[in-house]
């Protein structure tokens, strides 16, 4: 591949990385903070590729002809394009709950455990909640009503599970959190829906089966589908 076709590469590339910074697309690869980073390298590699062009242009200039016996570079390499298309029209769905159920929760003991925010109900990630429900024995979320969302994941015996998956910094380390449902229901529970769930606190537990975490719970009161949201991962605090 010569020098122009790399830079029509770079290019490409810094194109389809700016596109997915603008939009939303970039949250199916990185975590959310991470935009501004992705921004910058799609303007370096836009800059790096007119840089690639210009010194090309200036070094033609004052360079011979070629050979006449000069071979061009393969076509074949230009496929090199195709996972840059690849990023923008087939961008992968975010792990759901088959992923969800063979890997071991990632819930950790929070840092900052301090009141909950006014309302009645208080709205909590699914993360927050379960970090104050395992390791602070829900001191701050006694005597209060909770709504958090997550998707529906199913056991082999059946049990449910809403869930979150967290990120530390892009989709390839994505690990699951899950919270148990008690309460009141709904009779079916589909895997990969979304729900927003409003209950209270309980101190049931269950430790997961696969790496022996705490998987606190929730009684529930009243739960409704809801459409998944733009951004379906959370990080860990």
């Amino acid at each position: 591949m010569n020098r122009g076709a790399q830079a029509a590469v770079l290019f490409l590339l810094g194109a389809a990385v700016g596109y997915a910074g603008l939009t939303d697309l970039y949250l199916r690869y990185v975590k959310a903070g991470l935009r501004p980073l992705l921004l910058v390298a799609a303007a370096v590699l836009v800059v790096a590729a007119v840089a690639t062009v210009w010194f090309e242009y200036r070094r033609s200039r004052g360079a011979a002809a070629p050979a006449a016996h000069e071979h061009r570079e393969p076509r074949i390499s230009w496929l090199l394009v195709l996972p840059l298309l690849a990023l923008i029209f087939v961008a992968p769905p975010p792990p759901g709950s088959y992923a969800a159920m063979r890997a071991g929760t990632a819930l950790q003991q929070p840092w900052d455990l301090s009141d909950l925010p006014a309302g009645d109900p208080a709205q909590l990630s699914l993360v927050d909640y379960a970090g104050r429900a395992a390791y602070d024995n829900g001191r701050t979320l006694r005597d209060r009503r909770i709504t958090t969302s997550g998707f529906i994941s199913l056991d082999e015996g059946g049990t449910p599970y809403l869930v979150r998956m967290v990120l530390n910094c892009c989709a390839a380390d994505a690990q699951p959190v899950k919270v148990g449902l008690a309460g009141r229901l709904p009779p079916v529970l589909q895997p990969d829906t979304w729900y927003e769930i409003t209950g209270a606190y309980t101190d049931q537990r269950a430790a997961d089966p696969i790496n022996n975490g705490v998987i606190p719970y929730i009684t529930v009161a009243t739960a409704r589908p809801v459409p998944a949201p733009d951004d379906q991962y959370d990080s860990l605090p």
